[in-house]
C-alpha cells in the first residue's frame, strides 16, 4: 500500500464509471506479456486486447456497507503482538471480533462465527493444534477461513504449519508479502539487489499457483496490493508509508478480510471482491489517518478513527483500483 497513483504501471483504471484509460502501447504490451506468463487470462475488446474490467467501485463500497450492517462474528487465532490492534480495527469496521486459541473451545467458538482468521505469527506447540481444530471445524460447517503466513520461509516451523493448514482445507483467502507468499507456494525468491519488477513477477506466479491449486484469492501486500485468482488480477493503490513503520498492519488487514468476507459469504460478495475492498479500506483508511497523525506514534489511533468513520461514499471516491 501507498505509492504514487500517478506513477502506476498499469495502464488500466477502474474508476466510479468503470471506464478504461490507456496509458501506452508499452505498458498495454508489458503487462499483456506478464498475465500470460503467470497465467492470468485476457479479453478482446474492440480489437485490441484488452484486460477484463472487474466490478464497479460501487461493488467494492457496498461490502463496507454489508459489514457494517451485518456485524459478522470473526473468530481470530492471531499472534500475541497485534491482538489489541486488530480487535480494535475490527469493532471500527462494524464487526464483532474475539479472540480465542485454547485447544478445549477453539472448536465451539469457530461454530458461533461467521469467519475464522489464523495468522502464525507468535507459534506455539498447542497454538499449532487449537489452529488445526479451527480450520478442520470450519471446513465442515463451511465457514470461510483467511490464512496470515506470517514469517514463512523464515524458518521451517513457519513454513510448514503454513503448509499443514492448507492441507487441511483450502482457505477463502491468503494474505502476505511476497516472501511470505513465494515460501508458502514453495518458490524462491531473491528480493535484495534484484529489479523489483522480477520480483513482483515471482510473487504474482507464486500466489497465481497458490490460487489455482486450491480454489483461493491470494493477497500480496506491498507498497502496491496485489489481489489474484485463478483467472483475476487485481491491484489497489492506496495508503502510504508510514503504514510501513507501524507493527501489525498487515495483520490488520488479514482480520478485517475476515469481516468482510464473513459478511460477503451470504452471497454478498466473492472473496476477490471482499478482499479487494478490505486492502481498499485499509488504505483509504491510512491516507486519512496520515493527514492527521504527526508520525507512526500518534497514526495508530488515527487510522481506528478513520476507519470508524468510513462510508462506502469516501471509499468509492477515494479508492484507486487496477483491474489488469
Amino acid at each position: 500500500m501507498g505509492r504514487d497513483f500517478s506513477r502506476a504501471r498499469s495502464w488500466c483504471h477502474l474508476g466510479k464509471a468503470g471506464e478504461l484509460r490507456s496509458r501506452g502501447a508499452e505498458e498495454q504490451a508489458k503487462f499483456v506479456d506478464l498475465s500470460q506468463r503467470i497465467g492470468i487470462k485476457t479479453a478482446r475488446i474492440n480489437g485490441p486486447r484488452l484486460f477484463t474490467l472487474l466490478p464497479m467501485l460501487s461493488d467494492y463500497a457496498t461490502c463496507l456497507e454489508t459489514v457494517r450492517a451485518q456485524h459478522p462474528l470473526v473468530h481470530n487465532i492471531t499472534n500475541y503482538v497485534v491482538m489489541n490492534l486488530t480487535a480494535n480495527a475490527l469493532l471500527a469496521v462494524g464487526a464483532s471480533p474475539v479472540m480465542a486459541h485454547a485447544i478445549a473451545e477453539v472448536e465451539e467458538m469457530v461454530g458461533l462465527a461467521q469467519a475464522l482468521v489464523i495468522n502464525i505469527g507468535t507459534l506455539s506447540d498447542d497454538w499449532i493444534v487449537a489452529m488445526q481444530k479451527a480450520v478442520t471445524r470450519a471446513s465442515k460447517q463451511g465457514i470461510p477461513y483467511m490464512l496470515d503466513p506470517v514469517g514463512a520461509g523464515a524458518t521451517q516451523l513457519r513454513t510448514r504449519t503454513a503448509q499443514q493448514l492448507l492441507a487441511i482445507a483450502p482457505p477463502a483467502v491468503i494474505r502476505g508479502n511476497a516472501s511470505e507468499i513465494c515460501a508458502v507456494a514453495q518458490a524462491t525468491v531473491k528480493t535484495r539487489g534484484v529489479d523489483s519488477i522480477l520480483a513482483v513477477e515471482a510473487a504474482l506466479e507464486a500466489a497465481r499457483t497458490l490460487a489455482q491449486q486450491f480454489g483461493t484469492t491470494v493477497v500480496i501486500s506491498g507498497p502496491v496490493d496485489h489481489i489474484i485468482s485463478a483467472e483475476q488480477w487485481v491491484e489497489v493503490q492506496n495508503g502510504d508509508r508510514v503504514m510501513a513503520q507501524v507493527t501489525g498492519m498487515g495483520c490488520t488487514a488479514t482480520a478485517l478480510m475476515g469481516a468482510f468476507v464473513g459478511a460477503g459469504g451470504r452471497g454478498v460478495a466473492s472473496p476477490l471482491v471482499a478482499a479487494v475492498a478490505t486492502m481498499a479500506t485499509m488504505g483509504v483508511a491510512g491516507e486519512l489517518a496520515r493527514q492527521e497523525a504527526k508520525g507512526p506514534g500518534t497514526f495508530v489511533p488515527h487510522f481506528i478513527d478513520a476507519l470508524a468513520h468510513l462510508t462506502p461514499a469516501d471509499l468509492e471516491a477515494q479508492a484507486r483500483i487496477l483491474s489488469h
